[in-house]
């Protein structure tokens, strides 16, 4: 297993997504900082790798089921595109009311014995507002660009003179937002202690926690998808398709 050293952390995840739940337990970001190797990733965390390569050895050999062992690197642009607006972006549009119902009754009830709980409140509205225009810019811009190089490209059809910023502007804005709504996460997740409720939280108040912490997991989820698969191989095509329209 100490060839995993060397590889990155979205390598990893990419070959088996069962492993992000390990990535997750030692808080090791695979998303926006998926490019590190695993190996300068625990060095920068002074985590100690022989547990940790233990636990990545007996998931990843651990029968396959459900979308762990997917392929999603080898989905077409828009298979991918339209797989990421289906299931994340339809998760955050579904969820994200809820956690604002959440947020706002759990800070009105405990917030005076928890202060803490009102900068949750003002984190999850910046998540919120910030999260649906990003996923409308994605949706509208974005993703429609993608899919028309790859039409471009699958139906043979002659190039036009796009200039690489076409794609890499509206990407570059797209992973500075899933910097932002990172570091937000984690925010959240350092404000409520990893996710655990005090010994006096009601039902709704445990409820938050939980569902902030399923909705952080998503997001890396989603913003791997993203950062460490759609976007490259869109600059990748798109790369190539100029290279054949100059030849």
């Amino acid at each position: 297993m100490n060839e995993l050293m060397t590889k990155s952390l979205a390598q990893i995840v990419t070959g088996n997504h069962r492993t992000a739940a390990i990535f997750e337990k030692y808080h090791l970001d695979f998303c926006c900082k998926g490019k590190r190797s695993l190996e300068q990733a625990c060095n920068e965390q002074n985590i100690a790798t022989n547990e940790l390569l233990a636990e990545l050895e007996s998931i990843s050999s651990a029968p396959v089921t459900g979308t762990a062992g997917f392929p999603f690197d080898q989905l077409t642009l828009t298979q991918l595109s339209n797989y990421i607006v289906s299931t994340h972006h339809a998760y955050v549009k579904g969820e994200l009311p809820q956690l604002f119902s959440y947020i706002e009754k759990v800070a009105a009830k405990h917030g005076e014995r928890h202060p803490e709980l009102y900068k949750i409140f003002e984190l999850v509205v910046a998540i919120k507002e910030e999260m649906e225009l990003h996923m409308r810019k994605e949706e509208q811009i974005l993703f429609p660009r993608i899919q028309e190089i790859e039409n471009i490209a699958t139906q043979d059809k002659e190039s036009p003179q796009l200039n690489i910023n076409y794609l890499q502007s509206p990407i570059s804005v797209m992973e500075q937002e899933h910097d932002h709504a990172g570091a937000l996460t984690a925010e959240i997740r350092q404000l409520t202690s990893n996710y655990t409720a005090p010994p006096d939280a009601c039902t709704t108040y445990k409820l938050l926690f939980a569902s902030l912490q399923a909705f952080e997991t998503d997001l890396h989820q989603h913003v791997h998808l993203e950062n460490n698969i759609l976007f490259p191989k869109a600059i990748e095509l798109f790369q190539h398709l100029n290279e054949v329209r100059m030849n």
